[in-house]
């Protein structure tokens, strides 16, 4: 993931949504990389946060830097793989709230549309029906705003950008979004893009667990 040199985490403190023995759930903050990048300024990410405190912890998936929302990881070896396979699978169900650009219509609807990294965008990614990876998102209208539609998207699958690139396909892309807003859609103190729920199956008791974060927009 390219990240531009004026990477300037948030300092806000751990939000900790649930822990137990075998799994960790976090509401992360919105300008925050996941995972490490490449370089000493790119050090300072959710993830080594989190094993600053819990020392065992292990990645399971990402959110993109400017997304914030939950996300779970791994206190043991075996969590980690049972919940990477969740996710590989599909049986982890992701719900997100978005605020994107205009009137967005009917209102709900799939967007299907394969997905590849546009090479010399990078990390930009788009729609390429001959080489592009299979990409599904449903999305549901909560609230028409004045110059804006509140939005639930539940993506079917998990590619990079996936949200992001299909609301631009429609014709409304996500209010701040560095990548992909342009004007006025542009102009927003952050990206409006929030994974607000998160369904898993516990690691060890198979239990149904739902966690949710309100988004702050």
């Amino acid at each position: 993931m390219t990240v531009s040199s004026d990477y300037t985490p948030p300092q806000d403190p751990l939000e900790i949504l649930h822990h137990d023995a075998q799994i960790l759930v976090a509401n992360k903050p919105d300008g925050l990389l996941s995972v490490p990048g490449r370089g000493e300024h790119l050090a300072d990410c959710l993830l080594t946060r989190i094993q600053a405190v819990f020392p065992e912890a292990l990645l399971v998936h990402r959110l993109d830097r400017d997304t914030s929302g939950v996300m779970v990881f791994g206190l043991t070896p075996h969590a980690q793989r049972h919940l990477s396979m969740q996710f590989e699978k599909r049986t982890a169900k992701k719900a997100y709230i978005a605020r994107v650009a205009g009137r967005l219509e009917p209102r709900s609807g799939t967007v299907e549309l394969p997905l590849i990294v546009d090479w010399p965008n990078r990390p930009r990614q788009m729609v390429c029906h001959d080489t592009g990876k299979a990409a599904a998102t449903d999305w549901r209208v909560m609230k028409y705003e004045e110059e804006a539609t509140r939005v639930r998207l539940t993506p079917k699958t998990g590619r990079t950008h996936q949200l992001r690139v299909h609301m631009l396909s429609l014709g409304h892309a996500i209010l701040g979004d560095p990548l992909y807003a342009e004007g006025s859609a542009l102009e927003h103190p952050r990206m409006m893009l929030h994974a607000e729920e998160l369904r898993i199956k516990h690691p060890d008791s198979g239990e149904s667990m739902k966690f949710r974060a309100k988004a702050l927009f």
